[in-house]
């Protein structure tokens, strides 16, 4: 394994990339999911509160820590929070549960769309001679088509 590729959970192919097939089942972040908010994700910080240690932060973060703002019922409020000072060069600032934390416009829900049956030439290398992936309307065809080619693998496996 070269050391700017290293991987430890993949294991060197012995073929060449166009000898590879690649079936995957994906439900990509751009179709298949919608932004949510903490409740509907369940978000710890939101079930539980948080909280940041001020030594921790930059001036500018620090700033926006205590300055953050948000929504609630269409209206900008600032966070709840309180500063707590441990020990001397030691400052919480300990934020309420039950309010949208930092990472709130990164939380993601499913739109229940089936996912994505995807049958590709190449494996993780890429795609060389850059065939387009083959879309399957339902999992039990693509299925099949795993299964004939693991039945053709075999077979030529069979003929030496």
């Amino acid at each position: 394994m070269s050391s700017s590729n290293v991987n430890l959970f993949r294991i060197d192919p012995l073929m060449p990339a166009h000898a590879y097939k690649t079936y995957a089942i994906v439900s990509p972040i751009s179709t298949h999911m919608r932004q949510a908010t903490c409740a509907e994700v369940g978000c710890e910080h939101y079930l539980n509160g948080w909280q940041v240690r001020v030594e921790n932060l930059t001036p500018d973060l620090l700033h926006t820590a205590k300055t953050a703002r948000v929504t609630v019922n269409g209206r900008q409020v600032p966070y709840r929070y309180r500063e707590q000072r441990v020990a001397e060069g030691e400052t919480w600032l300990v934020y309420d549960a039950g309010q949208p934390c930092f990472k709130a416009a990164t939380h993601r829900a499913p739109l229940g769309k089936p996912p994505l049956y995807l049958v590709r030439d190449g494996d993780h290398r890429g795609n060389p001679r850059g065939t387009k992936a083959r879309l399957h309307q339902r999992a039990d065809n693509w299925v099949e088509d795993f299964a004939e080619h693991q039945q053709a693998l075999a077979d030529e496996i069979k003929k030496g």
